[in-house]
């Protein structure tokens, strides 16, 4: 019986090392603050929220948006880092997208409120998800972390940790996805 285990023990760690030398020889293919579509899009799972005075908000109610749903919360240093950003999109492109930045502080309204004042935000919309409900519904590993959801309420990608919003890369990862508007449509017809 002895030399069960001790053969039993030798096997389970030569497949212990075999895993954890074909896990480090993956390259890492997430960088963080990289727009990471999702193969194919998914529809995003119903959830709820509640905006700063309590009442209740269905991310249906974002259909025939586009939206990014950016999972923050005050504690973390790389959701701060990449707010002011989220906060010059949500007025460039505010004809072509909705930013929702739904606050993951279990505090709620009383930590939130008085952080927004401070940072002075008034383009992107504040919400509250005390329970992280939404975080559990997308399979969230970190904050922040942006869920993109086309206007016809799909998840068509992600970006985990903290992005610069405002920048060319950003614009040309999710140009794709943006609707058109009636100048972009004005424009296509002068074209032709």
């Amino acid at each position: 019986m002895g030399r069960f285990f001790t053969s039993f023990g030798t096997v389970a760690l030569a497949f212990l090392f075999a895993a954890t030398a074909a896990v480090a020889a993956e390259p890492d293919t997430v960088k963080p603050g990289e727009f990471i579509p999702a193969s194919p899009p998914q529809p995003a799972p119903e959830v709820s929220f509640t905006d700063l005075k309590g009442n209740w908000v269905a991310l249906a109610d974002f259909k025939g948006k586009f939206v990014l749903i950016n999972l923050w919360a005050t504690w973390c240093q790389p959701c701060l880092k990449e707010m002011p950003s989220l906060e010059k999109l949500q007025a460039a492109q505010a004809d072509k997208l909705t930013v929702a930045a739904i606050s993951e502080d279990r505090g709620g309204n009383q930590v939130v409120e008085p952080f927004v004042a401070k940072l002075g935000l008034d383009k992107v919309t504040v919400y509250l998800d005390p329970k992280s409900a939404v975080g559990h519904a997308f399979s969230v590993r970190g904050l922040p972390t942006t869920l993109v959801i086309d206007t016809e309420g799909r998840l068509v990608g992600r970006v985990e940790g903290a992005a610069e919003w405002d920048s060319e890369k950003m614009a040309a990862a999710l140009q794709p996805f943006l609707p058109s508007t009636a100048a972009d449509a004005k424009l296509k017809r002068a074209d032709r």
